[in-house]
């Protein structure tokens, strides 16, 4: 397997290897390890550096469907950190592919040419856990997933349980993510931009953890390289749970403007899903806001407590709500996505 850079044979500090390095929080999560010290880092990548570019790491060409890729990036690394994974599909096998089947491939390489890692971070989903009987999900919270993909991520959960005897896993769960970079929760931005905010359901109920990329990269991080995480699993999210009067608020003050609120009654944003999906289905796109994400956002848990990651490994929120939102925008200005 080929390499794009030179390796180091004389490489001082930690050593890890990332997939998902060109996507969104990976970028994030590879800038944080080189913060960190970290002497190589390895990127699972497919063709274009996107995000990396400039970056100082390793690329290691291919994916999660190539063994000899997967081999080659976790040889010898003291840290594995798997971010890659399908958000958005049309079919459930594509879903089982990339996050169950993919995962997977890559627990088998390490379990072959790299056993004594120090650790191995697989992240999954809040949309794991799904349906809850509590307002708020913690790691005991049972998954009964609505979507395909947080099904893929429950499954994915269920498959790693053989590997836990032979490797030092760690799981860690985000909620909602926002951040420079994000091209998802960007569309409420640029709606609200262009002076509308749709807010689903009681807009003063606090009903969304929402955790900034760089609080999210930091944790997952401690996560690994504690020395009472292997066999755990870690929601890490916001320690605030949000209104959307608040995150409107907010992105109004950043954006420096009023929109007006439409209210979206719980029972009809399955609809707006449904005509969103049609309509991408004509233009070959396949939307944020589909019908999968309209049940989730109706019927899903959509908070999780982070006690458990605080107590084991010192986790916290560092950046304010506010103030992550006036970064984003500034950075989605910056870089002519509004």
């Amino acid at each position: 397997m080929k390499t794009n850079a030179p390796r180091n044979t004389a490489v001082t500090g930690k050593t890890a290897f990332v997939t998902g390095g060109t996507g969104f929080v990976g970028s994030h999560l590879v800038e944080e390890l080189k913060r960190r010290g970290y002497g190589e880092v390895r990127c699972l990548v497919r063709s274009r550096l996107k995000w990396l570019d400039g970056l100082d790491i390793v690329p290691v060409e291919g994916g999660l469907d190539d063994e000899d890729a997967l081999r080659e990036g976790v040889r010898g690394v003291d840290y594995v950190y798997h971010v890659a994974g399908l958000t958005r599909a049309t079919a459930w096998e594509a879903f089982e592919e990339a996050n169950v089947r993919g995962t997977l491939r890559l627990l088998d390489a390490v379990r072959a040419v790299n056993p004594n890692v120090k650790r191995v971070l697989v992240t999954s989903s809040l949309a794991a856990v799904g349906e809850a009987d509590v307002p708020v999900a913690d790691e005991t919270t049972p998954l009964r997933p609505i979507s395909q993909y947080g099904k893929s991520k429950a499954l994915m959960e269920e498959r790693l349980a053989p590997y836990h005897a032979d490797l030092p896993l760690v799981v860690v769960r985000p909620p909602a993510v926002y951040g420079p970079r994000e091209a998802d929760i960007f569309t409420f931005f640029k709606t609200v931009d262009r002076g509308l905010c749709p807010i689903v359901g009681e807009a003063h109920r606090p009903d969304l953890s929402l955790v900034h990329v760089r609080d999210l990269v930091r944790g997952m991080v401690d996560a690994a390289e504690h020395e009472a995480t292997p066999g755990q699993t870690y929601f890490l999210g916001s320690e605030e749970h949000y209104s959307w009067a608040q995150i409107r608020d907010a992105t109004m003050a950043a954006l420096g403007k009023k929109a007006l609120t439409v209210p979206i009654p719980g029972a009809l944003v399955e609809v707006v899903g449904a005509v969103a999906e049609g309509v991408g289905r004509l233009l070959g796109t396949y939307p944020p806001l589909n019908r999968e994400k309209a049940r989730e956002i109706r019927r899903a848990c959509k908070m999780c407590a982070v006690d458990k990651a605080r107590a084991h490994f010192g986790y916290r929120q560092t950046i304010p709500l506010e103030d992550g939102l006036r970064e984003t925008i500034a950075w989605y200005r910056s870089a002519g996505w509004l």
